[in-house]
């Protein structure tokens, strides 16, 4: 029997807790924290994500960092 992953609706298979924001005031914080504290911001981020307005880069520090390509919101 195969085990199903979570998928999230902004990470996909990638844990939220393992991509940074790295932009504005949230910079350093998890996708999972700011899922949790920023409601509003977390749905600001599917948004840009639907929108194609988005990107997770995995850094050579293997950190997976999220980047909005048009800051709307800083």
């Amino acid at each position: 029997m195969a085990v199903q992953q979570e998928i999230s609706p902004l990470t996909g298979i990638i844990a939220e807790d393992a991509v940074v924001i790295d932009f504005g005031k949230n910079e350093g914080k998890s996708v999972l924290e700011i899922a949790d504290t920023q409601p509003d911001f977390y749905s600001f981020l599917i948004e840009q994500k639907e929108q194609g307005n988005f990107a997770i880069k995995r850094t050579k520090d293997k950190i997976y960092r999220l980047y909005v390509h048009n800051r709307l919101l800083n």
